[in-house]
């Protein structure tokens, strides 16, 4: 089976790198295409096959993946549309905001079967929480894309309405994350640790928890009651990051993003 990723910006690229780490794909059933050639080097040195040509690498392709910004999407389509054939590929758009009906519409009789897809960066580690709503697949088909993106983190199959919301949550929501990592790295450093040892400290609590509440099945609210006492510092901590909003500022967050 041979995939064409086409793109090589920044969700592009981690998407190629997980496929590479993945093993899913031998590195030479992979090709990657952009218009710039700086973007395409470093996968060059790892046997991928690129080029600079998107309709060379979507014609041999079983999967096409088109990993662009949203405003170019239908460009790349009607540039592809001439060799893409619904009977022999599978093909998935990684685009936020761009609906099936586009997407066939700018197609027409050349649509495969579709998969409109949102990771998130952490896909290069094989560690993304990845957003999959098939439009008029089979089960085969839907399972193999599935298979594909599990093996570069964790994946939901869900409807395209509930794309935006997957947005937010984990797309978006690494960049949340991450924010909360520099914020109490730079409280760590007020603490009196230097600032490396302080990301370092919170970044494997972040770990610790998540590996925690994984293993046990624990709702957040009773992982946290093994943590606070009666009159302790933890409650205390608690209570003062929700009086600031903690909460009531990560939920806005998330539901700005879906405006």
């Amino acid at each position: 089976m041979k995939i064409a990723v086409i793109g090589a910006g920044a969700m592009g690229g981690t998407t190629v790198e997980g496929l590479i780490k993945s093993d899913y794909f031998k590195n030479e059933d992979i090709t990657v295409s952009d218009p710039n050639p700086e973007a395409l080097k470093k996968f060059a040195k790892t046997g991928v096959k690129t080029t600079q040509e998107n309709l060379k690498a979507a014609k041999d392709a079983d999967i096409v993946c088109v990993v662009v910004k949203p405003w170019l999407v239908e460009t790349v389509l009607r540039g592809i549309k001439s060799v893409l054939n619904p009977q022999r590929q599978l093909l998935i758009v990684v685009a936020a905001g761009v609906s099936s009906d586009s997407i066939k519409k700018w197609l027409s009789l050349n649509c495969p079967p579709l998969f409109l897809v949102i990771p998130n960066i952490a896909i290069a580690q094989l560690e993304s929480m990845t957003f999959i709503a098939p439009i008029n697949a089979s089960e085969k088909q839907t399972q193999t894309v599935v298979d594909i993106y599990n093996k570069m983190g964790d994946t939901l199959l869900t409807d395209e309405k509930h794309l935006a919301a997957g947005t937010t949550l984990a797309s978006c929501g690494i960049a949340y994350a991450m924010r909360y990592i520099r914020a109490a790295s730079e409280g760590g450093v007020e603490l009196g640790f230097k600032a490396n040892d302080a990301q370092k400290i919170v970044m494997q609590t972040l770990k610790g928890a998540v590996e925690l509440l994984a293993a046990t099945g624990l709702h957040p609210e009773a992982a946290i009651d093994l943590v606070t006492t009666p009159e302790g510092v933890s409650i205390k901590g608690l209570n003062e990051m929700e009086r600031a909003g903690f909460t009531s500022a990560v939920i806005r967050g998330l539901k700005a993003g879906l405006k």
